[in-house]
């Protein structure tokens, strides 16, 4: 596939987006040569509760200024503008279905990594695309695991795990923070900081 145009696919509900989700990405495109990451947000992601998940036009909004200073990363509302659950499965497809000749890099966490098993036609998913695991230094990945049990082997022959520095950040613990009035700078882009506040989004009822 040499000469090929690699993209990377960075999927999530982003809610909010944060440093670690933009550190995978922009270590993902320089380590594997990406000619760009493409962020997806979810519109309606089967594994959640969508009572509290906050609505598509904010979360939207939030990867748009967080990586506006990057030209190596773009934006796409592909899931947004389909009815239905958010399936990686059909967004992979439709992506390669439309550019066929892109190849794709499908970058995940080892969270995601271990419940890839209960995902939507996840066999079809692992023959479709590359994946980029990324994960914190020194992590081993122990195959034997229960859960990566299911995984086909067509998956293993493309997968390529990336250590990324150690960024203990997730989103539930910023929507936390936010509810308790603690502090989120340096966690989230000043930009994404800023509009939380001017919309007073994830305070207490």
């Amino acid at each position: 596939m040499a000469g090929q145009p690699a993209w990377g696919i960075l999927g999530g509900t982003f809610d909010p987006i944060h440093y670690g989700h933009l550190v995978a990405a922009e270590c993902s495109r320089h380590e594997f040569g990406l000619e760009k990451v493409v962020f997806i947000p979810s519109a309606r992601p089967p594994h959640k509760e969508l009572e509290g998940v906050l609505t598509a036009d904010h979360r939207l909004r939030m990867v748009e200024l967080a990586i506006k200073d990057n030209s190596g990363f773009a934006l796409s509302t592909l899931e947004m503008e389909r009815s239905g659950p958010s399936f990686t499965v059909d967004t992979i497809q439709y992506l390669v279905d439309h550019f066929p000749g892109v190849v794709f890099h499908f970058i995940m966490g080892m969270d995601s990594l271990l419940l890839m098993d209960t995902w939507h036609n996840y066999r079809k998913l692992a023959i479709l695309c590359r994946f980029i695991i990324v994960t914190r230094p020194g992590y081993r990945l122990d195959r034997t695991e229960p859960r990566l049990a299911n995984l086909p082997e067509q998956f293993w022959d493309q997968a390529h795990l990336l250590e990324i520095p150690g960024m203990d950040i997730s989103s539930t613990d910023i929507r936390e923070r936010i509810a308790a009035g603690r502090p989120i700078r340096y966690l989230v882009p000043g930009t994404v900081e800023a509009y939380i506040r001017e919309h007073g989004l994830y305070l207490p009822e």
